[in-house]
């Protein structure tokens, strides 16, 4: 019974020690010595738990994209029409990646030296994003807040669509408040799908 309680947390020091790494240096640059020894556990100990550095990595972002989920779910109001809604998601949700130390060694990483492993990692979150909107794009046609249209092509552009109007546009235009960015993507995304 002892030895049954014991195995999660060690389980749970080196996800812990592997997350700190994998935030710290990125995916090239962390090893499993490393990890090993911020979890203060033998390098064997990681493989009873993980087959491999690419098995520990996909733990980590599985966390990455949860913690991302709970943030989008935390800001759902119901009371508030689906554009307001999804506005206020992908504020948070994506705030929340841009302050992830983990999303943001991965982005310099794949700027920097392009590792495969780091790209790939931030497309599972980017599509992990896109599928949450889809759901909801699906949920307002149903309901007949929009019209139906594929969910996930329209969760797509709804992304690219806030990127464009925030972060991702800001050498091609003035920065633009919350509110503005609100009713620019109002205009160009949910009043052409509006029920007329």
């Amino acid at each position: 019974m002892a030895q049954e309680r014991k195995a999660p947390d060690r389980r749970k020091q080196v996800t812990e020690a592997a997350a700190r790494s994998f935030a710290t240096f990125g995916y090239k640059g962390t090893t499993m010595d490393q990890v090993a020894k911020l979890a203060k556990v033998g390098k064997g100990t990681i493989y009873t738990f993980y087959a491999n550095k690419e098995e520990l990595f996909n733990e980590i972002m599985t966390g990455l994209i949860r913690d991302l989920r709970e943030v989008a779910e935390e800001t759902l109001d119901p009371s508030l029409p689906f554009a307001d809604n999804l506005m206020n998601v992908l504020h948070r949700v994506l705030d929340y990646r841009d302050r992830h130390a983990l999303a943001v060694k991965l982005s310099q990483e794949v700027r920097d030296i392009g590792t495969p492993e780091a790209k790939e990692g931030l497309e599972t979150v980017e599509r992990a994003i896109i599928g949450y909107i889809a759901r909801h794009v699906k949920e307002a046609a149903d309901k007949g807040e929009i019209r139906p249209c594929p969910p996930e092509l329209t969760a797509y552009m709804m992304l690219k669509m806030y990127l464009a109007l925030t972060a991702e546009g800001n050498h091609l235009h003035e920065p633009l408040g919350r509110d503005e960015v609100l009713r620019h993507f109002r205009v160009y995304c949910i009043e052409g799908l509006a029920v007329r």
